[in-house]
Formats: structure tokens, sequence, C-alpha cells
């Protein structure tokens, strides 16, 4: 079986402020983009007791788990597909609610994937959804970057797809060119977990592939003295209660029109 690291535990105060401000209704029929192993589409599911949630994921080992698991608790009005948000067939207006954790940041053609998106919410449907700040405002990019590096200059950063949408201006520009109204884009800060200890989170920063591209110049003395350097900051990042960081995100709400 693949192993999967474990997003819903890292992303779990975040996914009370998405749940929150989604505010799935009994009726609503959810759709939810890049939906992972499903935790917020199964929650929506929950909410939405004579309605339904769609979960679609390019990840197919994602998408299998997000069915097992919502098999295993008995969860009847969900259901999950492996497709690409961005040009996927949507039966046009069929949802009444959008959401997304930390899944729209990846598109090659925003605009088109949010017109796409828009295409399947009925009019006057909610959008929701949260989406990283810029790079150099997260304690996990900065610190992970400065541990690798050591007296090097630090490389220029993580991969910057996950932050396409951290600048407010460009997300509610593309928002409203995909034919959104009511853009409100409101500051999100919460802690981050990697893992019950230092060398469980270095072991997630490596399946997550947030090591190897900053690595990737060094010899192997060099290596391994970064990676000592990792392990002892994770370590002081360690609270007794899991290795966390502060993080910064965007809460965006917007309407279909």
């Amino acid at each position: 079986m693949i192993e999967l690291f474990d997003y819903d535990a890292e992303l779990s105060r975040y996914n009370l402020r998405l749940r929150a401000a989604a505010g799935v209704r009994t009726a609503d029929r959810v759709l939810d983009i890049g939906c992972g192993t499903g935790q917020t589409t199964r929650d929506a599911a929950r909410s939405a007791t004579s309605g339904s949630a769609l979960g679609v994921d390019l990840s197919r080992p994602m998408v299998d788990r997000a069915r097992q698991l919502s098999e295993g608790e008995g969860i009847r009005n969900v259901s999950f597909e492996r497709a690409d948000a961005q040009v996927h067939p949507f039966a046009p207006g069929d949802f009444t609610l959008g959401l997304s954790r930390f899944g729209t940041m990846f598109f090659t053609d925003p605009v088109a994937a949010f017109t796409n998106i828009g295409r399947a919410l009925r009019p006057g449907a909610r959008l929701v959804q949260v989406v990283w700040q810029a790079y150099d405002r997260q304690e996990w990019s900065i610190a992970i970057r400065q541990a690798l590096a050591g007296g090097r200059m630090a490389p220029a950063g993580l991969s910057h797809g996950a932050f396409s949408l951290a600048d407010p201006t460009v997300a509610a520009g593309v928002l409203t060119a995909a034919g959104f109204t009511a853009v409100e884009i409101t500051e999100v800060r919460e802690p981050i977990y990697y893992g019950p200890d230092a060398a469980s989170a270095r072991d997630a920063l490596f399946d997550l592939r947030m090591v190897e591209d900053l690595v990737a110049d060094l010899d192997a003395a060099e290596t391994a003295r970064a990676l000592d350097r990792l392990l002892a900051m994770l370590d002081a990042h360690d609270t007794g209660e899991g290795v966390w960081f502060d993080s910064g995100a965007w809460l965006v709400t917007a309407r279909r029109r």
C-alpha cells in the first residue's frame, strides 16, 4: 500500500477555518476541488445530510484512499473522482457550493480553470477556498531553507506553484476574470503540523519533496551536515505535542455570477 503524507494532520487548524467559512447547509451539493484523501469532502457530506459532496483530485492514490475512508466511515452521500478540475466536464450548474483547502494553486491556466469550476456552480453559488500566502511569510519555508543552507546564501525558495495565488490582487483578478463576483480575501494564520517528533518531521519533508532540491548542489559531506542542521531545527520546533510551524494563508470567498 502506498503511504501518503497526512495532510489532514498538517492542516487541521485550517480545516476548521474552512469549515466555518463554508457553512455547508443541509441540502447543499458540494464540489471539493483538490480534495486529497477527502477529509474536507467527508466533512461537507456530513453537513449536507439531504445533499451530497463530490471530491476531485489528480492523485489516484489519494482518491483511492478517500473512497476507502468514506466507505469505512459509512458516509453514503459522498463520491470521489480522479479528475482535473481545470478541464473536467462537470454538469453545468450542478453544485450549490464549491470549496478547496489548498487545492487551487497549481492550475496552469487559472482563469480557464476557475471559469470551468464556475460553470459547475449554480448562479449565485459560493466558492470558498484557502490558499497560501507568499513563501517568505511561512515560518516553515524560512526555517527549512536556512537550516539546509547553513552559512551559504539560502536557496531562493521552495516550489512556487503552491504560492501562485499568494498575491491577493492576483487572486481577485483571476476570480473576477473567471466570472466571479463579491470576492473577499481575509488573512488567516494557523500553525501547521509535521509529525510527532523531529525524525518523523524530517521524513515528512522528504515525502513532500521539500528537501532534495535544496541540497542538490551539495556533496555528500555537506549534505550530511545540512541534514543534521535540519534535524536540530525540527527538534527545536517540537512543542512536546509534535513539530509545529507558524504559517499564513488567505481565506478567499466569491460568488458565481
